[in-house]
């Protein structure tokens, strides 16, 4: 008697999809009810793949593994160090600054409004002064160094969770080969997968930094408070192509309307921003990523609400680099490779079949 079962082999088109979604709702529920645990850890990882390059410069110069791996996390906290030490001065300036801040730009929110409606514009039916209250203001400054304060308090557990993915680092690579036995093929795709994400990953953080080296550098000759606090900024941001530096250069353009008062100065500071953001992001980014290490504008936009309502701000600093990563993985899957198309910044050029040639010589049956 035939065994009348069906399995997944014999599932229709719907069924198959029915499927996929539900796995999909329930990967994205696991994410976002694991967001405590799987922020800290995909955070060392981003670091861990940072530190790789001196960990293994200093392996290859005859330094051993632990100590190779103390150093290098030693980079890290070193620079975080100096981050924090050249960012608490500032933010705490800019806390005490804030009132004045805000009452300043009440006051020229005020004179627009007045001015629109000289000219007939009713302005005031359409823009609210409880946007720019210093209340709000205030209220929305403090929750987000409330929320920098929380992440910073992980800081000891994403070191910890580093340092052992640097020491797995060196060691992982050689259980994949086990596993996979004399799959050359696939060893050489993994070592591919995972050159990519590293090239992908330090050249994105070099030119974040020129970046934010070159836009603290301009608020600093346009006399703006708090160069390096924009600088910083600037540089965070930048890891989210578009809207990131749309973002970062709002702080600047305010602080130059409050602090001169006008807005020749705030034009001024945005074409300096707008300049720094084409050379950087249209002209020397690209010509070092290349043209298959992009992601889609619209692609970029909904990661970035995916990974914000997941895992929240930093979860949306994250965005771009996680959804990056899985792009190059999926490239690099023959199966799933239509998915990587479909995240690119353009379509790939069609390949061309050169028909083959007939022989009008040959007689035909």
């Amino acid at each position: 008697m035939a065994d009348s079962r069906l399995g997944p082999a014999d599932w229709g088109p719907g069924a198959r999809f029915l499927v996929v979604l539900a796995s999909a709702v329930v990967v994205v529920a696991g994410l976002r009810a694991g967001a405590p645990f799987l922020l800290p850890f995909f955070l060392a990882f981003f670091l861990a793949i940072l530190s790789i390059p001196i960990m293994v410069w200093l392996q290859r110069r005859g330094v051993p593994p632990p100590l190779a791996i103390f150093l290098a996390v030693l980079v890290d906290i070193g620079v975080l160090a100096v981050v924090v030490l050249l960012a608490s001065q500032s933010v705490a300036d800019f806390q005490e600054r804030l009132p004045r801040y805000a009452a300043r730009l009440q006051t020229l929110f005020d004179s627009w409004v007045a001015a629109l409606q000289e000219r007939g514009v009713p302005a005031n039916q359409y823009l609210s002064d409880e946007f720019i209250s210093a209340n709000a203001i205030m209220d929305f400054v403090g929750g987000l160094l409330g929320r920098v304060a929380v992440f910073l308090s992980n800081t000891l557990i994403v070191i910890l969770v580093m340092v052992f993915i640097l020491a797995e680092a060196t060691i992982f690579p050689k259980k994949f080969q086990v596993i996979l036995g004399e799959a050359d093929v696939e060893m050489g795709r993994f070592h591919k997968i995972t050159g990519e994400v590293l090239e992908y990953l330090a050249i994105k953080t070099l030119v974040s930094l020129a970046t934010g080296v070159c836009i603290g550098s301009w608020a600093w000759i346009m006399g703006l408070d708090f160069p390096i606090l924009l600088g910083l900024i600037g540089f965070v941001l930048n890891y989210v192509p578009t809207i990131g530096s749309i973002i970062a250069a709002v702080p600047a353009i305010l602080l130059a309307l409050i602090q001169f008062g006008g807005v020749g100065p705030a034009l001024l500071v945005t074409l300096g921003y707008m300049v720094i953001n084409v050379v950087f992001g249209n002209l020397i980014e690209p010509h070092m990523l290349g043209r298959r290490l992009g992601l889609s504008t619209l692609v970029v936009i909904l990661s970035l609400i995916f990974w914000a309502w997941a895992w929240g701000p930093v979860g949306a600093l994250l965005a771009v680099p996680l959804t990056m990563v899985v792009k190059i993985m999926l490239e690099n899957t023959q199966d799933l490779r239509w998915v990587a198309v479909l995240l690119d910044k353009s379509a790939p050029e069609p390949a061309i079949t050169t028909p083959a040639p007939v022989d009008f010589d040959e007689p035909t049956g």
